[in-house]
């Protein structure tokens, strides 16, 4: 049943909310009606919401203010200075925190009846949440998760849409009290720099924050990289703000020890925690020895790794089926949040991690019977494709029988310029046959992407015709891939991993290159297999 949000007159509402906040708010008119829902666009609004108002990129809120009272809305908040309404009208700073803090307030602040697990980085975040929560799962918890790919409440598991990131507040919040309401006691929120930025998770009252890294991504939004790695940054500094809780967990930041924005946010963890008083614990991990959870052996092979790892003075003897040795990083990163972080004991951590065979189009197999090894991963970063090309050459190396990477990718338009080519210049490096391809072009034209991607080839010593192609239409890059492997190859399609759509010109078309992979495989093996999906055409 999805949780409904229950009427609450508006002085009963502004109670719930923080001192700090609520000593921001400038309120004019007259009455305390009663509140049903939120809305934030006017379209959506029943009798009874509150309606949040707030400049966008496109568009001005506040514009909308007469549509949402003539359908019922009965308090109204917004940015700007207004008068004469007939409605109570809340005048914020901040509409986008705002309409967080209200929705949270409106479903009973869902977050501090949960232990909230936030997890954000560059890449690895939707394994390590997963990760989190089959450990917390093995633990005996009921737990539920709210992730890039999905939302699991109890048995059920609700898609978060095409291209994600961290949903709406509403929707989160609304997520959290259905979670209250199927008496669940631990979540795990997958954090985007995005979802950060435009305070989609504030009023989460997260208990445990979790960093994987901090790589090249996103500049495009942000603007620089120390904007984006600020961005980030908020998961560990609005720790000391969370709400005490009946658990009694202290605050804790989970940080890799290895990355090199460790000190930029340890330092802004320390500062904003001595500003406000309070304690937030830090817990390392990574390789190096000095690291809370480190670990001193991987051994991987075809079905996984298995890693030896210190913590609280004990050797955990991990096996994983996770395929790379980059997911090294991300199994420590779950057993310092649970071991350490919320002391979960050792068994349920090792069976939890043991128990995740896979992520959705991350290292995902497609397999038609082919005499090569096909993949879908989600890697759409330089650092994530580096560190896929680095694990499946090592695949290649444990093989008996010799073998070639074959890498299919693009670079989205509309998004950060410099890493098209960065991953190009990646790909000829790690890679043997490197595609370059359309990856959601939106409205750039495909063939200056890939102008900017073949240039990036070039400087790495790509000739193209020999070791790269540009083959703009996705699907035939997949076709061709799969018909120049040899047995013994690899062939990787990389940049969509689990995704649903793909963005051509404003339009999102359904795409899946699991699917299409398959149908690429079936066409030269010739047996039956899913029909190739349909991409426009596109220049």
């Amino acid at each position: 049943m999805t949780a409904q949000a229950l009427q609450i007159r508006l002085d009963e509402l502004l109670e719930l909310l923080p001192a700090w906040f609520r000593s921001g708010l400038t309120i004019s008119g007259e009455g305390l009606p009663w509140i049903g829902g939120i809305a934030q666009d006017s379209r959506r609004v029943v009798p009874g919401d509150l309606f949040v108002a707030r400049q966008g990129n496109l568009s001005d809120g506040h514009a909308f203010i007469p549509d949402a009272l003539n359908r019922g809305a009965s308090v109204i908040v917004g940015e700007r200075q207004i008068s004469s309404l007939p409605v109570p009208y809340i005048r914020v700073k901040d509409g986008r925190l705002a309409l967080a803090y209200f929705a949270a307030a409106v479903y009973r602040f869902p977050a501090r009846k949960l232990i909230v697990i936030g997890v954000t980085g560059t890449d690895g975040k939707t394994t390590t949440c997963n990760l989190i929560f089959n450990i917390l799962k093995a633990a005996g918890y009921p737990v539920g998760m709210i992730s890039t790919v999905n939302a699991v409440i109890g048995d059920k598991q609700i898609d978060t849409g095409f291209h994600v990131t961290t949903p709406d507040a509403p929707d989160v919040q609304r997520y959290l009290a259905e979670m209250v309401q199927q008496d669940l006691t631990h979540v795990i929120l997958e954090v985007t720099s995005h979802g950060l930025e435009q305070q989609r998770v504030a009023g989460c009252d997260f208990d445990l924050a979790v960093l994987t890294n901090i790589t090249h991504e996103h500049i495009d939004y942000h603007g620089t990289f120390e904007a984006y790695r600020k961005a980030k940054a908020r998961l560990f500094t609005g720790l000391t703000r969370s709400e005490p809780k009946a658990s009694g967990l202290r605050p804790g930041a989970v940080l890799n020890r290895d990355d090199r924005s460790f000190a930029f946010i340890s330092n802004r963890i320390r500062a904003q925690a001595m500003e406000d008083k309070k304690e937030v614990h830090e817990i390392t991990y990574g390789f190096d020895s000095s690291a809370d959870v480190c670990t001193k052996e991987i051994v991987s092979d075809p079905g996984g790794m298995d890693l030896k790892v210190l913590a609280r003075g004990e050797q955990l003897n991990i096996r994983s089926r996770l395929l790379g040795d980059f997911n090294a990083a991300n199994v420590m990163a779950a057993a310092a949040a649970t071991f350490v972080g919320l002391n979960v004991a050792s068994r349920p951590v090792l069976e939890g991690i043991e128990s995740t065979q896979g992520i959705p189009g991350r290292m995902e197999l497609v397999d038609m019977g082919q005499p090569f090894r096909a993949m879908v991963d989600f890697a759409h970063t330089p650092n994530a494709l580096k560190r896929v090309l680095e694990a499946a050459r090592k695949l290649l190396e444990r093989s008996t029988q010799p073998g070639k990477i074959i890498a299919i990718f693009g670079s989205a338009g509309l998004r950060d310029r410099d890493k098209r080519r960065l991953m190009a210049e990646e790909s000829l490096r790690l890679a043997d046959v490197t595609i370059l391809t359309a990856e959601d072009p939106r409205i750039e034209a495909l063939a200056e992407i890939l102008g900017e991607m073949s240039q990036g080839a070039q400087a790495a010593g790509g000739v193209e015709g020999e070791n790269y192609w540009c083959i703009p239409d996705r699907r035939e890059a997949i076709r061709f891939g799969v018909k120049v492997a040899q047995p013994g190859d690899i062939v990787l399609a990389l940049g969509k991993g689990h995704e649903q759509s793909m963005c051509f010109g404003e339009r999102e078309y359904p795409w899946d290159d699991r699917i299409a992979l398959k149908a690429a495989l079936a066409e030269i093996l010739q047996v039956v297999g899913p029909k190739m999906p349909f991409l426009p055409d596109w220049a």
